[in-house]
């Protein structure tokens, strides 16, 4: 009786160091999976970033961005192609996308460039864009892991994200995913 106790207390010991091994192995490939993870993918929400204004001296934070509406974000260079062509095409529709409130940010270091990209566009027209800036700190770039422009980051009412854009993308596709 005493060897079938021992041997079922030693298989009872073996089994639950399988099993320990096994749940530590799995939280170990959780953790790997969730370092492969960009910041945006392990916090959906609307982050607090810095933009410095086109008058060169006011920052505004995105925390102050106000919840109830959708908000794109917009990370572009004033001298790129495709920022340029979606500049266009954004300003031809963007009665169609009133619902969506727009912050346009650039790591550009001229602001005068800056300005005159809003010149151009003639964005002040658009009472949707409610901001048009540069990204100082260069945030953007880091948290969203952006290896091309232009990216737009699309998040809901209560800040929390819809979809990111990554290079080039059309006003439909925007307006699918903003409606």
């Amino acid at each position: 009786m005493r060897k079938i106790f021992s041997l079922t207390l030693l298989l009872g010991l073996f089994a639950t160091g399988i099993y320990a091994q096994e749940k530590k192995d799995t939280i170990n490939k959780k953790a790997q999976a969730t370092d492969t993870l960009k910041p945006y993918q392990k916090y959906p929400t609307l982050p607090a970033f810095n933009i410095r204004m086109m008058d060169s001296v006011t920052i505004f934070n995105t925390y102050n961005i106000p919840a109830g509406k959708k908000t794109m974000i917009v990370f572009f260079s004033t001298d790129c192609k495709h920022c340029q062509a979606l500049m266009r095409h954004l300003t031809k529709a963007m009665d169609s996308l009133e619902n969506v409130q727009f912050y346009m940010v650039t790591p550009v270091h001229s602001m005068t460039d800056l300005r005159n990209f809003y010149a151009k566009y003639h964005l002040a027209d658009y009472k949707n864009i409610q901001l048009v800036g540069r990204d100082y700190e260069f945030f953007f770039g880091t948290f969203y892991g952006i290896k091309v422009v232009p990216d737009l980051a699309l998040y809901d009412e209560h800040k929390k994200l819809i979809k990111l854009f990554e290079g080039d993308v059309s006003v439909s596709e925007i307006y699918q995913y903003a409606h």
